[in-house]
Parts: structure tokens; sequence; C-alpha cells
């Protein structure tokens, strides 16, 4: 079974400086006024394991065509001349001390500004979808812990403003705030449907549709709100200019909560002229901390990169995956304040021996062999692999250093030993992949219920989330360690939306022929006479109620930190780009969000 994703063709690595110099490199409501017709649509810093600012680095060298299928050679070896031709990407203290002055700037102006109710909304709303809020984390919660008071008292705030209290309610329960639904109440009719005048209010329709999106298990309000809003948003389309239609499909097709605000800030800018004065200043922060963070970005992926072929397993299993750049996108995605620069180098370690254990399942060992594997890693014994294929050994070999030097780095980092832990994962996920080996072995697919119990554990998510855990190093208690090593809702919820995304999805990468089986499949099994339109339609249904789930193991109280509950959310926010494949079986999406992050030049 694909575990964190589907096959596809491998990913470029990168490799530009010598590796010594690694080894010494530490590490934008919507823009909306409150003009009628301008539709408009944070963790505390933990402890980390490296440095706690950003490192000046010299960008890896571009080529005229990029593509995420290049033959590596491309810019594995750069010539002088590229080198020469990128430049240096290094920051000035001039460049640090301006950064600064605009942070202060900027900080001065929101304080300021959320006098206003709606100007503080709008403001927060407009730093968060510039991936810049990371700087004002006690501003934003002041502000935002403020507003949850007055609303809660009667006619607090005004409750007939679609847009605000839509913004509002988003922005609160975003951050944790168990904020009613019933707020929404006000905007129906006696006959319980949402009153027919707000037909004409685009800009608080969108706002109602993003709110839509942060419902949780019992919310009917918000699903009538998201079939309402979505279904007159949709009519407007076609009777509006093509930058508003533009605004609206956006919307539609990319609401915030589920999206990755820094992959979208670009198009945010570009598509929202606002009018408020202090927007000038959000989008020369943005710019600057866009470089700032591209260019951390790229010497860890060079980093990682140093680490994996030092790891060789790339040589051993010749036809399993050798996709670094794209390991890296899912950290990247999901730990995104830059101080957590290690962490993301760390995590990505892991993920990519999910990606190489799945090959060895589906693609290279015998039932036989994998049986024999699987009982190693739930031994942890070097000596029980002695009998195993070479690339077995040595695949084991590298899960059981790497499991280990992660487990001391943690232990030195944050006084806790997650070893067990993390053996506890892999072993659980080796289980699940000789389960499923074994399902294919005999040509009988299980049920759909039990599929998806042993798939939500394939998915590698709960292997991912526990690592990012105990790396975050946040809460760490013996309650909190018992909590995360019994798959949470927090973990199995993100697991789910990513199996049964992946199942939706067809391709396969060229050069894989694994087994691969999908709750599709098992579902149309125990439904005789479904179509495949139906089932998808089920599947469909279920990750809309996963996310309900996640929505409501992400609202306070919980036991987990801020930090990892938002990335929890990052990594089912980073799901859809993975599996957004056109007919040549390739992720042209995801490859131009790859480019614009790294490689191309800001101009936010």
């Amino acid at each position: 079974m694909p575990s964190i994703s589907q096959r596809e063709n491998s990913f470029i690595y990168q490799k530009v400086l010598h590796k010594t110099i690694i080894h010494f490199m530490a590490s934008f409501d919507r823009l909306c006024a409150a003009s009628h017709m301008n539709i408009a649509p944070s963790p505390t810093t933990m402890p980390q394991l490296g440095k706690n600012r950003f490192t000046q680095f010299a960008p890896m060298p571009t080529t005229q065509k990029w593509s995420l299928s290049e033959d590596l050679t491309l810019i594995s070896n750069p010539t002088k001349h590229d080198i020469q031709k990128t430049g240096n990407l290094g920051f000035s203290d001039e460049f640090y001390v301006k950064h600064e002055q605009k942070v202060k700037e900027v900080r001065s102006v929101l304080r300021k500004v959320g006098e206003n109710p709606l100007e503080g909304l709008v403001m927060i709303d407009t730093l968060q979808r510039l991936s810049i809020d990371y700087h004002f984390e006690e501003e934003i919660e002041a502000l935002l812990q403020k507003q949850y008071m007055e609303s809660t008292i009667s006619n607090g705030y005004p409750e007939f403003d679609l847009y605000e209290v839509s913004t509002r309610f988003r922005l609160l329960r975003q951050e944790g705030y168990n904020m009613p639904a019933d707020v929404f109440n006000n905007f129906k009719n006696k006959e319980g449907r949402f009153k027919s005048e707000l037909g004409t209010d685009i800009k608080g329709l969108m706002a109602l549709y993003e709110a839509s999106h942060l419902s949780i298990k019992g919310d009917d309000i918000l699903d009538q709100a998201a079939d309402y809003s979505c279904l007159l948003l949709d009519g407007w389309m076609m009777n509006l200019d093509q930058h508003q239609a533009r605004l609206i499909d956006s919307t539609l097709r990319h609401p915030y909560h589920k999206n990755l605000a820094r992959f979208t800030a670009r198009s945010f800018v570009s598509d929202y002229k606002g009018i408020n004065g202090w927007v000038d200043g959000l989008q020369e922060l943005a710019t600057m901390d866009f470089k700032m963070v591209q260019s951390t970005n790229q010497r860890e992926i060079l980093q990682f990169s140093e680490w994996w072929k030092d790891m060789g397993l790339a040589n051993d299993l010749k036809n399993a995956r050798n996709q670094p750049l794209k390991w890296y996108m899912w950290p990247m995605a999901a730990l995104t304040n830059p101080c957590f620069s290690q962490q993301r180098v760390e995590l990505t370690k892991p993920i990519s021996l999910i990606y190489i254990i799945d090959d060895i399942f589906d693609v290279y060992g015998t039932l036989e062999e994998l049986t024999l594997f699987t009982e190693a890693v739930n031994r942890w014994d070097l000596a029980a692999v002695e009998n195993l294929p070479y690339y077995m050994k040595s695949c084991f070999n590298a899960l059981y250093d790497t499991t280990n030097e992660i487990s001391y780095k943690i232990y030195k980092a944050h006084g806790w030993n997650p070893i067990d832990s993390l053996h506890k994962t892999w072993a659980s996920l080796c289980n699940a992949f000789l389960v499923e080996a074994k399902w294919f072995a005999s040509g009988q697919l299980p049920n759909s219920e039990e599929y998806l119990k042993t798939a939500v554990v394939s998915s590698g998510v709960h292997v991912v989330l526990v690592h990012m855990f105990f790396l975050l190093g946040h809460g760490i208690t013996r309650k909190t360690v018992d909590l995360v090593n019994d798959n949470p809702g927090i973990i199995t919820s993100t697991a789910t939306i990513l199996r049964l995304w992946d199942d939706l999805g067809s391709a396969k990468d060229e050069d894989q022929d694994g087994h691969d089986g999908s709750y599709v499949d098992c579902y149309m099994k125990d439904h005789k006479g479904s179509s495949v339109n139906r089932a998808r339609e089920q599947v469909n249904r279920m990750i809309s109620d996963a996310w309900k789930c996640l929505n409501q193991e992400c609202l306070s109280p919980n036991s987990f930190s801020a930090s990892f509950t938002k990335s929890s959310l990052n990594l089912a926010r980073m799901v859809p780009l993975m599996y957004s494949y056109d007919d040549n079986h390739k992720l042209p999406i995801l490859q131009e969000h790859m480019k614009s992050m790294l490689y191309d030049d800001v101009s936010l």
C-alpha cells in the first residue's frame, strides 16, 4: 500500500554546496477594505534542536526548464557558471536591522488597528494569509481572546454583519476557541433557512463559506451554510467580471482552513488590492520574510540530501523511490515556523524511510522475507536480519541507526528518550504492511471496515506525528507520551484524511509494479452493484467527517501543544497537493508550488 503518498516519478534532489559547508551552517480580509465590491475573502516558539534564527545561504542553481521529473544529473553537479549566475543570497546586517524594524512597525500598527474589532480581524487574517503571523503571536492571542470574551456578552458585537460574524468565528476556532456555531442562527428565517437577502452580500457569503470548513460533528448549521454559500457564490461567478469571479473561484476551491497559507500568499496579494493604510507595510515584511525562509529551506534540503546520499539506500534499492525533495515537502509544509529548522531536517528522515519500507513490501520482498523483516523490526535486533537479503539488512540498519540517533538528539534537547515510542510506531507500521501483503498475496480483499482500520496505520502518519511530537519537545509528560503512543484522534483523523485521499487516486509511478488496494475497491466489494462514482462519493463524505474530527481535536482544551496541533493540521492540508495527479501521473500543482517556494525570485 502507498504510505505517505502515491507513487510517481523520482524527484530532483539538490546538491550544490560542498559537504563541509553544510556541516558548518546553522540555520497576508482578505485584504478587504470596507468597500462593497472589493470582494474579500500561532504557536509559541518551541525549544528546538537547531539555531533559532535565519541563516545566510547561497541559493541552489536553477535551470530554465525545471521539473520534478528531471534527470538528477541536471543539478546534482552544478557548474561554476551555474553558481556564479545565481549569485549569493547572503543577508547583510542592514537587511536584518530593516527586517526587525519592519516587525516592530507592524506590531505597533496591529496594536492600534486592534482597537477596532472588525479591522483587527481583517489584519489578523491578512497576517495569517501572508504567513508572517508567527512574529505577532502574543498580540494576536490577546486580540482574539478579547474578541472571544466580548462575543460571549449579549450584543457585545454586531450580530447581523455576515462578514464580521463569519470571520470572527473562523479566526477564533482556528486558534482553538470553542466558538458556538449558533452565532449563525441570526442569519436564518423563521423556516430555519438562511435569509434570502444574504444572497447579494458576496463578501459575507465568501466569509461564511470559509467559516463552514471549521465545522465539527453536530454543527448542522455549518453544513447548511456550506451548501447555501457555495450554491450562491457559484451562481455569482457567471455575473461578475473576471477578477471578481476569480476571487470567488479561489475561495471555493481553496478555503483557507484547508490550504497552506505560504503556498497561496502570492495569489492572495495579487488578487486582493486593499485600501487599508497598513497593507504596504505587511507586504514589505512578507517579502523580506519569504526571502529568508526560502534561503533556510534551501539549506535544509541540501542538509537532508547529503544525509540521504550518505545512507546509500538509493544504491541498495535501485527500484525504490528516490525523492528527497518531495519527502522534505511534508515537514516544510507542516512545520512552518522558521525556528523549526532542524526539526524539519530530522523529520524528513523517518518520512524517507516510510517510503523505502513501503517499497520493500510492495515491490521487493517475498512474503516469507517480509515476515522475517517485520519480526526483526518488532524485536529491534540487528542480528535478526542476518539471513535476509542485503537490501533488507541495509534498510533495517538505516532504520535502526537513524531512530537511535534521533532519539539521542531528542533526549539531549528535551530530557526524554523516545526510543520506545519510536520503535513502537515502526513495529506498528510494518505489522500493518505485512497484513496488507498477506491480503494481496491471497488475492482476497478484506471488507471496507477492516481495510481502513489497517490502512490508517499503514499510511505512516502515526510514525510521522509521533516523531514530530518529540522533535517539537513541548509538553512531554508521561500522560502525553502514553496518549500519543495510543493513536489519539488528532493522529487517526489526519491519517484517515491522507489514506482516503490516497485511495481516490489512481496514479502510480511508471517504474513501480506494486499491488495496490483501496477503500473504493473494498466498498464496491461490500456493496454489490455499487458504481465507482458512488464509492468515491462515500470516500469524499468520509474525508469530510475526518476533517470534522480533526477540527474537534484542535479545539481547547486538548492534551497537545498549539505547535503540534497546527502542524498536524498542516500535514492534512498538504495531502491534496500530494494527490493532484494529471493524466501523465505527475503532480504539476505541487511542482509549481515547489518551484515558487524554493527557486523563484520573491515578488509579493
